[in-house]
């Protein structure tokens, strides 16, 4: 049995595309698609149905993917065993997306650099789609992304990021902390759009009210939205971790909305699967909280 037929079979699923999975794989389709021929020949069964221009597993295929997705992570394994890839890199080469990049990466280096003395760091800003190409190119060694799932990456939840309404101190909502909906309506809004499928929990909340919010400024970077906010050009649903000094300051408050209660910006650790296990055992140790608070 071929591995890279098992390979193309594992990707066409997670993907639910025969092109997307060729694109990743760097073949044609109709390579991707002579793979998974010869697979199910020699399983002798059909692993897909074609549902409109959906991909889906058939009931044998169902079957049969945990023990392909098993012997991926076995070859895997065995290969970085033998090429010594889980030793700890003279240099890293860490990804991330731009809010961690501001806030959370300056942090968290002094504390892996604590723990392994020779090492030296190369940072890259990008999209989580940007990340986890460079990631499968090997460009980087690991990423810290918007939630994001992959056959050959290994992902843990670092930090899940509440987003809540700020406002500028001196701002009627400031005195007591608390708001609803509906007193949103005739406010002037800064909204910060991340382009994480969290927000998208905002624009539903929205999609609730009678009458849309006042958006008068649309941004696409934390920086510029909590500016306005301190400006009082208006007031903005923003992550935590981008305010966290402002509020330490005084100068940003808080707003408990009910109906936003739990919304969160949720940020995953990945690497490919059986790589730099050290490094992310260490990071999956850090108490994100305290380093910030220290």
């Amino acid at each position: 049995m071929n591995l890279e037929n098992i390979e193309a079979f594992v990707y066409v699923n997670h993907f639910g595309s025969f092109n997307k999975a060729a694109e990743v794989l760097y073949l044609s389709q109709p390579s991707v698609t002579a793979r998974i021929q010869t697979l199910e020949r020699e399983l002798d069964c059909k692993l897909f149905d074609r549902l409109g221009k959906q991909v889906v597993l058939t009931e044998q295929g169902k079957q049969f993917l945990p023990y392909a997705q098993k012997i991926l992570q076995t070859f895997q394994k065995g290969k970085l065993q033998l090429q010594q890839r889980t030793a700890v890199p003279n240099e890293l080469r860490i990804g991330s997306t731009a809010s961690v990049s501001n806030y959370v990466i300056p942090e968290l280096l002094p504390v892996i650099k604590a723990r392994f003395p020779e090492l030296t760091f190369k940072l890259t800003t990008a999209p989580t789609e940007d990340l986890t190409a460079k990631l499968l190119n090997r460009e980087i060694d690991i990423a810290f992304v918007r939630k994001s799932a992959h056959p050959a990456f290994q992902s843990f939840l670092f930090h899940e990021d509440p987003i809540k309404l700020y406002v500028y101190a001196d701002h009627p909502f400031a005195r007591s902390g608390r708001a609803s909906l509906r007193d949103i309506i005739g406010q002037p809004l800064v909204f910060f759009e991340c382009g994480a499928l969290d927000w998208l929990r905002l624009h539903r909340v929205f999609e609730g009210l009678d009458q849309p919010p006042d958006i008068v400024y649309h941004a696409d970077n934390a920086e510029t939205a909590k500016k306005l906010v301190l400006r009082k050009a208006g007031i903005c649903f923003l992550p935590g971790l981008t305010v966290r000094q402002e509020v330490a300051d005084g100068r940003l408050k808080p707003v408990e909305i009910e109906e936003t209660a739990g919304i969160a910006l949720q940020t995953n650790l990945i690497a490919l699967s059986g790589e730099h296990e050290e490094i992310i055992r260490l990071l999956r140790s850090v108490d994100l909280k305290e380093a910030l608070a220290s």
